[in-house]
């Protein structure tokens, strides 16, 4: 493992406000107290960065859509911009609800180091969990903890999920698969009559009618390849937004006439 106790970290990372590359000097005597909630960090993740090989279990709890230039994959938990609909009050998830991979490696996080131009393996500090004696050290004397090795191991494969899931933007890139797309529902309203519709989010998605006019050999391609099935699962995520509709109007005391994307 890299330790590395100079400044230099850089870019800004969801939920991590103190970023610290890991290191026995600074992190000795702390380690992760086991809390009964532990999720509460996440409460602002209304939108949560996923990797290709989740898209078949994120799929059952919401819309999986891709944002900005770099078509990035993300996991739709709300509507509104700082609120997870799926986090509940005592800091833990609905049950049956998917919890990203991004969410389930907190407090750790790789980051770019400027001055070694490595990734190196970071702690936020700022987690309300890192405390000095915890149940789960993060070493053992100067060495890291087996908690932490494991914490590393799964920051690698989520590395390397990481590098899958941008090859399989590229293939969607290369193969001119994405459209923009649009979520949108229609109110009730007060006289029961169905309202104008409104349009609730603007993403990158697949174009299905792109999907289907691909050559037969490319079909066969990406079949085989296991790249159709991250496709498929991405479009049946999308009756998500009825889902999260659904449930924002419940909570406001309403009903809604129909819910599309």
């Amino acid at each position: 493992m890299t330790t590395i106790a100079q400044p230099g970290i850089t870019g800004n990372v969801l939920f991590y406000s103190k970023p610290e590359p890991l290191s026995p000097e600074m992190h000795g005597k702390l380690g992760v107290q086991r809390m009964d909630g532990p999720f509460g960090f996440a409460r602002a993740g209304h939108a949560v960065p996923l990797t290709v090989g989740e898209f078949p279990l994120a799929a059952v709890t919401g819309p999986i859509i891709f944002v900005g230039d770099d078509k990035m994959p993300i996991a739709v938990m709300g509507l509104n911009a700082g609120e997870n609909m799926f986090l509940r009050a005592d800091g833990l998830f609905e049950p049956g609800a998917y919890i990203p991979a991004y969410i389930r490696r907190y407090p750790f996080v790789f980051a770019n180091d400027d001055a070694s131009k490595q990734m190196v393996l970071c702690i936020d500090r700022a987690a309300e969990f890192i405390v000095e004696g915890g149940d789960m050290p993060f070493f053992e004397g100067t060495e890291p903890s087996a908690y932490t090795k494991g914490c590393i191991e799964f920051c690698n494969n989520f590395e390397i999920e990481r590098q899958r899931t941008m090859s399989f933007i590229q293939l969607l890139k290369d193969l001119d698969l994405f459209e923009t797309k649009t979520a949108n529902f229609t109110p009730v309203n007060a006289d029961g009559t169905a309202g104008e519709p409104q349009q609730i989010a603007e993403y990158f998605g697949v174009s299905e009618e792109k999907l289907n006019k691909l050559p037969a050999d490319k079909l066969v391609e990406i079949r085989d390849n296991g790249a159709l099935a991250q496709i498929y699962a991405h479009l049946l995520s999308l009756v998500g937004w009825d889902r999260l509709v659904a449930v924002a109007l419940t909570r406001a005391n309403q009903v809604p006439v129909a819910a599309n994307s």
